[in-house]
């Protein structure tokens, strides 16, 4: 029997969603090329189970590149490059086409000198850094990549916003097709997590948020709409929040300082300016056979045992990095599609009949 209540959840393939990303791109001016390249490191993103950096982010891109914040068209070019290394600048184009770039030629280095190193400036939000990362281990190869990203972290024993959520992955390559993909922000959450839980009209667990006068805060909208910030990963200083405020601080150091990028609060506020990003990324592809032998066997053997270890709930088994998503893609490929709350399936239809493109169907 119908409750006549309305589920807070549908179902859109991806497909769909990736047709629609690309539609409301390319009306506002994109070229197909760009449009696609971002439309599927969103649609990679929800898939994967990262909320907080996919389909919720358009109506962000599509500003940028509405408002002349962003290229619409163009490439990277490299400014300096040795045999492993390259300084390129991104050119203000949209984040997946320069962070394609960079990974491709840090994998192209990789590949004579076991080793390449990429830093760009001048990029701008690029979405997940697994995306990047995975790029790499689709050639057997470790790929690293970060980058900093609009100042919304307090530093430990300080008030204000000085420090991105600067995310760090590192993706291995494991054998039979598995992998370590380690992709995370250094702080507490990603700040899309925050953009979600007040779209889903919930609170903010305790210890991710401080209000603009740096008191714990469970409101979204003090992070989101206000002056709030968010904590460091590990949170205040008793509970470690320092060391997560240190990783904050080595992703400018190796992104915005070594690129010659912005960094920490002089980066842009990503809703609330008119400034270009110039934002610092960093992109690293490695050989593991320059180094022992067998690497993807014994990483392999390292996450069997790990995940063989008796789990303190048995409902709970142990996980390594990557498995959270793994099972979240099998999810959405056996329910035929990704889940997204109505709320924002609801401001994506408002978003298609202000560019007067088709809206997503649902299943």
């Amino acid at each position: 029997m119908s409750t006549g209540k309305t589920p807070d959840y549908v179902r859109i393939k991806k497909e769909e969603v990736l047709k629609f990303c690309e539609a409301c791109m390319q009306t506002v001016g994109t070229e197909e090329d760009q449009s696609r390249q971002l439309s599927n490191v969103l649609v990679e993103a929800d898939y994967r189970g990262h909320f907080s950096h996919g389909l919720n982010r358009l109506p962000f891109y599509v500003r940028d590149i509405r408002e002349g914040i962003t290229e619409k068209q163009g490439t990277s070019v490299i400014l300096k490059q040795s045999g492993a290394t390259a300084w390129v600048d991104g050119r203000n184009m949209l984040g997946p086409m320069v962070g394609n770039f960079c990974m491709d030629l840090a994998i192209k280095k990789a590949k004579d000198a076991g080793i390449g190193w990429v830093v760009a400036k001048g990029s701008s939000h690029y979405g997940i850094a697994g995306w990047y990362s995975m790029r790499a281990l689709e050639q057997g190869m470790i790929g690293i990549s970060m980058t900093n990203s609009t100042p919304i972290v307090t530093p430990t024993r300080a008030k204000g916003r000085i420090l991105g959520t600067s995310p760090i992955c590192v993706a291995a390559p494991a054998k039979d097709g598995d992998s370590f993909v380690l992709d995370m922000a250094t702080s507490s959450v990603a700040s899309g997590k925050i953009e979600m839980l007040k779209w889903q009209n919930e609170r903010i667990p305790n210890g991710w948020c401080l209000d603009s006068d740096g008191k714990p805060t469970d409101d979204p909208s003090e992070v989101v709409d206000r002056d709030g910030s968010m904590q460091p990963l590990g949170g205040s200083e008793i509970t470690g929040g320092y060391k997560g405020y240190g990783l904050s601080t080595l992703v400018d150091v190796l992104c915005g300082i070594l690129g010659g990028a912005a960094y920490g609060p002089n980066v842009r506020l990503w809703t609330r300016s008119n400034e270009k990003p110039n934002l610092g990324q960093m992109f690293a592809a490695i050989d593991p056979a320059r180094f022992c032998g067998d690497f993807e066997g014994r990483l392999s053997d390292f996450m069997g045992i790990l995940r063989g270890l008796e789990p303190a709930d048995p409902d709970k088994p142990v996980l390594v990095a990557g498995d959270p998503e793994r099972q979240h893609m099998a999810k959405v490929d056996s329910e035929g599609g990704i889940p997204y709350h109505r709320n924002l399936v609801d401001s994506m239809n408002k978003l298609a009949t202000e560019l007067g493109v088709t809206p997503m169907k649902q299943e």
